[in-house]
């Protein structure tokens, strides 16, 4: 990128870890969801596991605290989890899977855990580390709702309004990125030993919100566990950040991203970031050949793009319409199928610099 462009940096260890954190219930590295009870607390539950063949993958888990439970409570969430059809949800979707369950607050943790850092919500935290980089308040981040659903792409009504159940979605979606933890462990070496340093981190932690217009009812949990309500504005601080100034671990974005969502498809669907995502994650994890070079398997395009279906060839031309797409977009410049051992084949990606660079 020269030096004209206007990008905005986000964190590299948070792109090491965004594929396996926002693994998904039909990938067959995540565990089904876990009730623990320990000594911080009761929390809910999936664990990710990393395929040791492959370097670029950490093991992790990513888990929601149930905070301020009587026994009562916790024996009728453990009752309600007998309700969690987790058939359903990887053969006909989350929704389905979770029908079952009567209380939507115990519903709703369990779509927020199943369906944590979707396209959609990669699309927030992208947002967030943009505006990050305009205010430059280190990881403070101060943001209207509506600018968010704005450049989310939802588009006010004809009553010059955004509809309830967008603002909703975009409650929870916060709500489900400051509960969510994700543990994990990097190396540690101690003398002649290797250790290891687990870290605990949420996305981002909401510090406090703006309410406009009073009297209004707004209460944080309640409307992400039970109503259909958004806050105004919103103040967060974004766990993983560190600054390129502290330790130079980043991956530039361009500040022109896309970051819209396709009005009334599933973020599921959202191929091209989750792509965009893995490619950002790769170059952290990989040299680049000749600074712009990656060489990726196929097998792992597949699984980071959640395409786990057997329709070998539904899912090529999925692949390489996504990748389409993100050349049309200038990220990528070229790409090219190279063949591998044992028909293994994968693609030569060249990246475009002046859109996605390392440090």
């Amino acid at each position: 990128m020269n030096k004209k462009d206007i990008v905005f940096p986000v964190d590299g260890e948070l792109l090491m870890i965004l594929p396996r954190a926002a693994a998904t219930i039909r990938n067959s590295d995540v565990q089904l969801p876990i009730f623990q009870l320990d000594a911080d607390g009761y929390f809910l539950e999936m664990r990710v596991q990393a395929d040791p063949k492959d370097k670029s993958e950490v093991a992790l888990t990513r888990r929601v605290r149930l905070e301020d439970l009587s026994q009562e409570q916790w024996e009728e969430i453990k009752a309600q989890y007998a309700n969690l059809d987790i058939k359903a949800c990887t053969d006909e979707g989350i929704s389905k899977g979770l029908e079952k369950i009567q209380d939507r607050r115990i519903q709703r943790l369990f779509m927020a855990l199943l369906t944590f850092l979707n396209p959609r919500q990669i699309a927030i935290v992208l947002f967030l580390y943009k505006k990050a980089r305009e205010q430059g308040n280190g990881p403070l981040v101060y943001f209207r709702a509506n600018e968010l659903l704005e450049n989310l792409g939802y588009t006010p009504t004809q009553k010059g309004t955004i509809t309830a159940r967008s603002r909703s979605q975009l409650n929870q979606d916060l709500v489900a990125l400051h509960r969510t933890e994700l543990v994990f462990a990097k190396p540690l070496k101690k003398g002649n030993t290797i250790g290891a340093k687990v870290i605990v981190k949420s996305i981002l932690r909401i510090r406090d919100y703006e309410i406009d217009n009073l009297p209004r009812d707004f209460d944080l949990a309640k409307a992400a566990d039970y109503t259909y309500e958004l806050a105004d504005a919103y103040t967060v601080a974004l766990e993983f950040f560190e600054g390129p100034e502290r330790t130079g671990d980043y991956v530039l974005f361009s500040n022109s991203i896309d970051i819209k969502q396709k009005q009334g498809s599933n973020a599921k669907y959202d191929y091209k970031t989750k792509l965009l995502i893995y490619l950002a994650n790769r170059m952290r994890w990989d040299t680049l050949t000749d600074g712009q070079y990656l060489l990726i398997s196929k097998q792992y395009l597949f699984k980071n793009l959640d395409l786990f279906g057997s329709n070998l060839s539904r899912n090529n031309q999925i692949l390489w319409r996504t990748i389409e797409e993100l050349q049309a977009e200038g990220y990528i410049l070229d790409a090219q199928e190279l063949p591998g051992k044992r028909k293994m084949s994968s693609i030569q990606f060249q990246i475009n610099p002046e859109k996605l660079r390392c440090n």
